[in-house]
């Protein structure tokens, strides 16, 4: 049998890259034959799932070689992280001149700001429906808290819950409301805060409203703007382009460092908070489906369609980074307009999401709310938590983190020990990854839905089985 302990560590970290390298011209082989984007995405899936199954089999078991995964995965974050980096960097662009161009095109500020209420309104209602789903699994499978022991890790994790108490006190509804309006545009375009996705929705918003104000008293000046914006756009997603031909190699990497740092022990001890979670997020996708199917569409098409965006929103635990194949999908898959499409995954990377924001701080105020001798299935507990959970999911940051963000603002409004929270520290990462796909299934389900109301879903678009993939070059107006 192979013994790591034989080879130096050095020689283990080269030949797991190896490897790794190996699999990548395997995949890279399969692009250049042509093969379909969710092919080569599956493909990714499972090649990652298997390298990294057999590193962990290999080296997790000894305190000696496990260091050498550490060290593999540092390697590998170059492609997978910055492969996350790279969409990062598109979605302020994506989103500013996406909008401003769907504006210019509209000319009508009735539509947008139907548009924008009907989106909003969707993402809230949605969050409200998940919380109540959490709650539902929290009470089936019998969740609390109560008996439940601390490792040391889980102590360090509740006293750093503990310790952000005060930013999430310090959350409001009118300050937050205050945090959306972009004081500085161009230090929103960075991402520096939390509300930086909604502050530049805003301020495109004003862009494109301004420009075609003049539309009718200066039509040279709107003409040479909407062309500028034309070719603004079509730069962006040439490279949004670029960045997504990169996705099989991104889930692969990313994959790997998953698996492979997984500690299936520790997963073990709350086995029962990570079935209650995953059947509360299965049965909120298919609260969408039912929400596609009442729309007039095909809710299987619609699923098979949104597989790669999910698969991505899976592995990489992003939704921020999720937002350019969440448009693309819905522009190129789905049969939705852009100015639509920018809306919904650009709201719902911040607002409403159903996992993060919806079934997680619910389901873990349920679980502790009985450690402090509250009954936590009144109706006036329910209805309390179903009201701040809503509300609380404005604003919540799409990146990792958010959820805990939101859980603290649910704890801490509801006068419940946050510190509890970091008993769940060894099966975070697993359920975030399941709550963050539900999130941009929400987006694109609230995008979807809003469009068909207004009637501007491309029915050809949506109905075709030979739908472009999401990284083909994208044709602009």
């Amino acid at each position: 049998m192979f013994n790591p302990l034989h080879l130096s560590a050095t020689l283990c970290i080269l030949i797991n890259l190896a490897v790794a390298l190996g699999l990548i011209a395997f995949m890279y082989r399969q692009q250049r034959r042509d093969a379909r984007f969710t092919v080569r995405v599956l493909t990714a899936l499972a090649l990652g799932i298997a390298l990294g199954t057999a590193i962990h089999l290999i080296y997790a078991g000894d305190a000696v070689t496990f260091p050498i995964i550490t060290v593999t995965n540092s390697y590998l974050d170059i492609v997978g992280t910055g492969y996350v980096k790279l969409l990062q960097m598109i979605v302020m662009p994506l989103i500013m001149v996406s909008i401003i161009g769907a504006i210019l095109k509209l000319k009508d500020a009735a539509s947008l700001g139907k548009i924008s209420a009907l989106t909003i309104g969707t993402l809230l209602a949605t969050t409200m429906v998940a919380a109540a789903i959490g709650i539902l699994m929290a009470k089936l499978f019998g969740l609390t808290a109560i008996g439940l022991t601390s490792s040391a890790a889980e102590v360090a994790r509740g006293n750093y819950l503990q310790g952000s108490m005060a930013s999430a006190n310090a959350v409001s509804v009118p300050s937050l409301l205050l945090s959306f309006v972009p004081t500085n545009p161009f230090l929103d375009l960075t991402g520096a805060r939390k509300t930086s996705t909604i502050a530049i929705v805003i301020f495109s918003v004003f862009v494109g409203l301004s420009a075609t104000g003049i539309a009718t008293k200066k039509p040279l000046l709107f003409a040479s703007f909407a062309y500028f914006v034309s070719v603004a756009q079509a730069v962006v997603m040439r490279m949004v382009t670029l960045v997504l031909r990169l996705t099989p190699y991104g889930v692969f990497a990313l994959m790997i460092t998953v698996v492979a740092e997984s500690s299936y022990a520790d997963t073990l001890k709350l086995i029962s908070f990570v079935v209650a979670s995953y059947c509360a997020l299965a049965l909120m996708f298919c609260v969408h489906l039912g929400m596609v199917a009442a729309a007039g569409l095909n809710p299987l098409r619609f699923a098979s369609k949104l597989f790669p965006v999910l698969a991505f929103a899976f592995i990489s635990r992003s939704s921020m980074g999720a937002i350019p194949m969440a448009v693309q999908t819905q522009t190129k898959r789905l049969g939705t307009p852009e100015g639509i499409a920018n809306f919904a995954a650009s709201f719902g990377a911040t607002i409403g999401q159903n996992g993060c924001a919806g079934i997680y701080p619910a389901m873990l105020a349920i679980m502790i709310a009985p450690t402090v001798g509250i009954d936590p299935f009144t109706v006036s507990f329910i209805a309390q938590l179903l009201a701040v959970v809503t509300l609380g999911s404005i604003g919540v940051a799409g990146v990792g983190g958010g959820a805990t963000f939101a859980a603290l603002i649910v704890l801490s409004t509801m006068n419940l020990p946050v510190a509890l929270a970091g008993l769940l520290i060894s099966v975070e990462p697993l359920i975030d990854m399941g709550r963050t796909a539900l999130n941009v299934s929400g987006a694109i389900t609230a995008g979807t839905v809003v469009s068909r109301a207004l009637g501007e879903t491309d029915l050809a678009v949506f109905d075709s089985d030979a739908a472009p993939d999401l990284d083909s070059p994208a044709q602009t107006a």
